[in-house]
């Protein structure tokens, strides 16, 4: 059977990986696990892995010259998520915020001021720690993008 929509999975940092395998099988979504390094999967027909050349930039490569309107990237890198959404794929963080089109320009704005505050020597606070109510919330945002997208 032909899968209704395709995840591709920003892996190599991403906690939410186990959410993302139940809810695709639930959808019929194949599911693409990219990395920089062979990671563990469960070995069902709608996981794939493709392992990457070791780059910064090679996983996310990969997954924008990929990704399309039938495709939903997880990611949490601003510069992926640009480029995905270029693609009219749906985007979404682990955390289960998704990116758009309207925030995106001021969201890869801010990283520029943020890595330019940090090549200054300005200490700046880290990411708050993942919780529980992110990964709840991240389940939600991926199951109702996967009902949008096969309604579509």
């Amino acid at each position: 059977m032909q899968p209704d929509l395709t995840i591709y999975i920003d892996a190599d940092a991403c906690p939410v990986k186990n959410e993302i395998f139940k809810v695709g099988e639930r959808h019929n979504a194949l599911i693409w696990v990219v990395s920089n390094s062979f990671l563990q999967v469960p070995r069902m027909p709608f996981i794939k892995q493709m392992v990457v050349d070791a780059g910064p930039d090679e996983a996310d490569n990969w997954i924008a010259d990929n990704c399309d309107e039938k495709s939903i990237a997880i990611t949490a890198d601003i510069l992926l998520a640009e480029r995905a959404l270029e693609n009219n794929a749906v985007v979404l963080k682990p955390d289960g915020k998704a990116f758009t089109k309207e925030m995106i320009g001021a969201a890869v704005a801010t990283r520029a001021l943020m890595e330019q505050l940090r090549s200054t020597g300005e200490q700046m606070g880290g990411a708050a720690p993942f919780s529980q109510a992110d990964r709840s919330r991240f389940l939600q945002a991926l199951h109702e993008a996967c009902v949008k997208m096969k309604a579509s």
